[in-house]
């Protein structure tokens, strides 16, 4: 069983939703990614997804554009992020982490020699946000090969052919946009994503993270009575943006409150 089954599984059983923080490597400094990572551990992240910096990070709002053009003014590449996931390896061996960027690294990189390197640094998931389903075929087949799970996204307007395409090659989990947009917009109708989620869990098989636009425990509690995880990112981001490295306990701060509001929402 993959970390992330893994993960999801013990989740269920104590009634509880995945805690999935976002931050991007090489932001604010490569050398402070590894360390960031264990202060979300810290914190109560259940799920890591590991941003990849990139260019043009087209699904990305203003803070992780920020974020994506300070790490590589550090010259982060992919094959510095998966050197950080090898160092955050030797301290944590059981929490999931997801890749989480853009086709042309992995392409540029090749996908079997991505795949292989990322596994044997101790990656768990994938999701490239603009590879469509339709076209992933070729990048899934290794990815599976290599026991790491392709994990794609919903969004509101996603069609239903597209949602089977998901339901087909994906594993581990979806992500589920909460609204049209880029990351870090407000204005979350939490009845619309409640009434969606339950149209997908009909085609679905595996567990739905919610992320954009969820900032604060309240909106995390909400989300977490609706769907099997919270992700959250720019409000994390946010946060290393305004203070660097020394971020680290305010992050761990800000998930323990967090993960608590989520688990009041169960009990």
């Amino acid at each position: 069983m993959s970390r992330i089954n893994a993960t999801f599984q013990r989740l269920r059983e104590s009634n509880k939703q995945a805690l999935i923080p976002f931050i991007t490597a090489g932001d604010p400094h490569p050398a402070a990614t590894v360390g960031l990572m264990h202060a979300l551990v810290a914190g109560g992240a259940d799920i890591l997804e590991l941003g990849v910096p990139f260019s043009d990070p087209m699904a990305d709002g203003p803070v992780i554009q920020r974020a994506s053009e300070r790490a590589l003014a550090h010259g982060v590449s992919l094959s510095h992020v998966l050197e950080m996931v090898r160092e955050f390896r030797k301290k944590d061996h059981d929490t999931p982490v997801v890749l989480m960027g853009y086709a042309n690294p992995v392409e540029a990189m090749g996908y079997a020699r991505f795949a292989e390197a990322a596994c044997d640094a101790g990656v768990d998931g994938v999701l490239t946000v603009d590879l469509p389903p339709e076209e992933a075929g070729p990048l899934v087949d290794v990815l599976k090969a290599n026991q790491l799970d392709p994990i794609f996204l919903l969004a509101p307007t996603t069609p239903a052919s597209r949602v089977a395409e998901v339901a087909r090659h994906a594993s581990g989990y979806v992500y589920y946009v909460s609204l049209k947009g880029v990351t870090g917009a407000a204005n979350l109708d939490l009845s619309d994503v409640a009434a969606k989620l339950d149209g997908l869990r009909v085609k679905l098989n595996i567990p739905i993270g919610v992320g954009f636009g969820i900032r604060d425990a309240a909106t995390a509690q909400a989300v977490a009575k609706v769907a099997d995880s919270v992700i959250i990112g720019s409000r994390l981001v946010q946060e290393i943006e305004e203070h660097g490295a020394s971020a680290a306990p305010r992050l761990t701060a800000f998930l323990r409150e967090v993960r608590s509001a989520m688990d009041a929402a169960r009990n």
